[in-house]
């Protein structure tokens, strides 16, 4: 479809003078790079899958950025770089956006990158056939006929992507959303190879048949054991980039990855470290320790349409007796903060956001308020409240979990019976996707730096939603807040649907993370502060050590 539209100067020639910031390794003059340019990091889990459509994981996309590229991309500290684009525009009503794709750009088969490439790949994120856990995403987007393709209602080609030429893709929204350009770095927009998928179906994400346009591209992998990534040759900036060889593995035990780090066996640790060391390594190890905040947080997801958490009662009652500062200041001791709200309060749009009137009572009186609701919803030392805690493989989770097991137990006085159970990490997702489970370890990071990015988890179409929550009060705030004619206008909106969240208890918010993690010295280029834990390998080198 065609719209006429006057360009945004402004964004054209933003995206034209970045373009030239977008290289990979930047590399000082007079260096001493190491002869073997080999990184070691270890991603705490086998990936779920390798097909960009299918993900929905954090360990999914530390692959899916270093095997294929997005539209946009981001430097350490999160602000928004050229990718596949190198420059882009919108209309004045924020409608109609068009990206401009590098003529240069290559699959690592050496065939030309196209906007076909990006149309085909999200008719496919968004064909039902699919069954995509992200495809409630092009929705969040606002592509014209979204809705209905996700329901079957409409045929894939329906969806507002446009191919206006090779290197030309025009995205159509029903609605005015002003950060497109921030949502479209997501690893569930990046296009694939039609000729592969079609050739291989299933399969074609093996080494041998993956064909990315990333930097680089996945020669072996052996599940439990390791995925080597090589340079892609084709890659447009492959002369820039310093890294010949990524090395990944999937080791869950924090404590086991400390110590293989600390052997010399990996350069860069997974997503923890051990409670237990942090201090030993702070002191230890001070200059290869880092911290950051990160815009994520850590939750206990309830399936609310399920007994017993289908009563807001309950869910109340177990989020008011939780004590939050047990969790941050006893146990993990790392500089994470007690969650009362699901968005964290230090993302764009969530400058009106307060939280509930309870997180400023003492512990006494929410548990007593607690006490309360579970008698009302039925249940007492007679007829406790049993329910299983699900978390997926970890040694900081486990603990985490144990924790929660027996403030519950206290604070509640013997009213409530929790059972843990662990499942590595694909199971987990399978389990929670499938509605299984009735308590959940979980947690949600930014996709992008907007609040959106957390407010749309809980909308009733959303595919990320494993709590199942539906409220359509809820659902139409955050409509309206599409038509919000200001940034504060739109942020009263997000604080309203936030309010509607905590008041309902959607889910148990924990605490917000930072990402302890350990880094070589003479690893440099490694984003580690990124706050969406976005990181790139093309950005890597190794110093002489």
């Amino acid at each position: 479809m065609q719209t006429s539209f006057k360009k945004s100067l402004l964004v054209v020639a933003l995206g034209l003078t970045m373009a030239g910031a977008a290289t990979a390794a930047n590399v000082p003059v007079g260096a001493d790079l190491a002869q073997k340019q080999e990184l070691v990091w270890n991603v705490s889990a086998n990936p779920a899958t390798l097909d960009p459509q299918k993900m929905e994981g954090d360990v999914e996309g530390y692959f899916a950025r270093q095997l294929f590229e997005t539209l946009v991309i981001s430097d350490e500290k999160g602000h928004i770089l050229p990718g596949a684009a190198i420059s882009w525009e919108h209309s004045d009503d924020f409608k109609t956006w068009t990206f401009h794709l590098r003529p240069e750009a290559k699959w690592s088969n050496g065939e030309a990158v196209t906007a076909k490439d990006f149309v085909y790949a999200w008719q496919r994120l968004a064909d039902p056939n699919t069954a995509s856990p992200y495809a409630s995403y092009l929705d969040f987007l606002r592509l014209e006929n979204a809705d209905k393709v996700l329901e079957g209602k409409a045929k894939v080609t329906d969806l507002g992507i446009e191919a206006k030429d090779d290197h030309t893709l025009v995205l159509h929204l029903t609605e005015a959303v002003p950060y497109v350009d921030k949502l479209v770095e997501h690893y569930v927009l990046s296009p694939v190879n039609a000729k592969v998928v079609e050739k291989f179906g299933d399969a074609w994400t093996k080494p041998g048949n993956l064909v990315g346009n990333g930097a680089f591209k996945l020669t072996s992998m052996v599940v439990n054991e390791k995925a080597i990534l090589e340079r892609n040759s084709h890659y447009w900036d492959n002369a820039k980039t310093v890294l010949e060889k990524v090395t990944l593995l999937p080791i869950e035990s924090a404590a086991t990855d400390v110590a293989r780090y600390r052997a010399g066996d990996e350069d860069v640790t997974g997503k923890e470290l051990p409670i237990e060391l942090f201090a030993k390594l702070k002191k230890e190890v001070p200059n290869e320790i880092y911290t950051p905040p990160v815009l994520c947080t850590y939750t206990y997801e309830m399936n609310t349409v399920k007994p017993p958490f289908n009563d807001a009662r309950v869910r109340k009652a177990l989020s008011l007796a939780l004590d939050r500062h047990i969790m941050t200041d006893k146990i993990l001791q790392q500089g994470q903060t007690p969650a009362y709200l699901f968005t964290p309060p230090f993302i764009n749009g969530a400058e009106k956001m307060k939280n509930p009137e309870w997180a400023s009572w003492d512990q006494n009186k929410r548990n007593q308020e607690a006490i309360k609701l579970l008698k009302e919803a039925g249940y007492d030392k007679s007829k406790p409240l049993n329910f299983k805690l699900l978390y997926n493989t970890s040694d900081n989770h486990k603990k985490l979990a144990i924790a929660a097991q027996s403030i519950w137990k206290k604070n509640l006085q013997g009213v409530v019976d929790v059972t843990l159970d662990n499942q590595e990490w694909k199971t987990y997702l399978d389990t929670r996707r499938q509605g299984n489970s009735q308590m959940a370890r979980a947690g949600w990071c930014a996709d992008y730096n907007e609040a959106t990015t957390f407010l749309n988890y809980f909308l009733s179409n959303s595919a990320n939603n494993r709590a199942f929550y539906k409220n359509k009060a809820y659902d139409d705030l955050i409509a309206a807040a599409f038509k919000a004619q200001t940034d504060e206008e739109r942020a009263e909106i997000y604080a309203k649907a936030e309010q509607i969240l905590a008041n309902d208890t959607a889910v148990i918010n924990v605490y917000y993370y930072v990402q302890p993690r350990l880094v070589k010295p003479w690893v440099k280029g490694f984003a580690a502060n990124h706050p969406a834990k976005n990181y790139y390998l093309k950005d890597v080198y190794i110093l002489k050590h």
